[in-house]
């Protein structure tokens, strides 16, 4: 399979991306790229990349996106290559609101698996799509800021640029809370 590859430099570190004619397929930061390319090849065989190539524009999106244009990856088509309760999970990030955040309790709730909370986290852990797939809106049940594959810190900022997060509210006093 050949993916298009390119990379953005963001406000929170470089970002890559890879995209195929008509989705992006993985987005990641850069010093987990090993782990997005592991990620490709096992949910797509062999990869190969084109590298420097954004036919889907995505650079765009993303300089709109951290401008201050929450909506700029709402049109953006993903394709993830999960299992289908991954996909589930995926879909229903997609559905959060930027300036809001859910519990993994609530996501399991709104996927009519009450239950499936852990499921959910663990499916929410591999978005292969991060920001686009905005898993960095899940939070614990008790509002901390639990797990982000890209980092706590950048999780701080996204949801603080989403406007979820008050401003005076820190990461160390968030985990305080806790």
């Amino acid at each position: 399979m050949l993916l298009d590859y390119d990379e953005f430099n963001s406000p929170i570190g470089r970002i890559l991306f890879a995209s195929d004619d008509a989705a992006v397929c993985a987005l990641d930061f850069a010093e987990f790229e090993s782990r997005m390319q592991a990620l490709l090849a096992r949910r797509y065989g062999q990869v190969q990349f084109r590298r420097g190539s954004d036919p889907l524009d995505l650079k765009r999106s993303l300089r709109d996106y951290f401008a201050g244009d929450l909506h700029a990856f709402d049109s953006a088509r993903v394709r993830t290559g999960g299992s289908t309760f991954q996909e589930l999970v995926w879909k229903a990030l997609r559905t959060i609101p930027a300036g809001e955040t859910w519990t993994y309790g609530q996501l399991a709730v709104k996927l009519r698996r009450p239950k499936a909370a852990r499921a959910v986290g663990h499916a929410n852990s591999l978005n292969p799509v991060a920001i686009i797939v905005p898993c960095h809106r899940v939070i614990g049940a008790s509002s901390a800021l639990t797990g982000y594959a890209g980092g706590l810190e950048r999780k701080q900022w996204l949801l603080r640029h989403e406007g979820a997060l008050p401003a005076g509210l820190d990461l160390h006093e968030q985990r305080a809370t806790a």
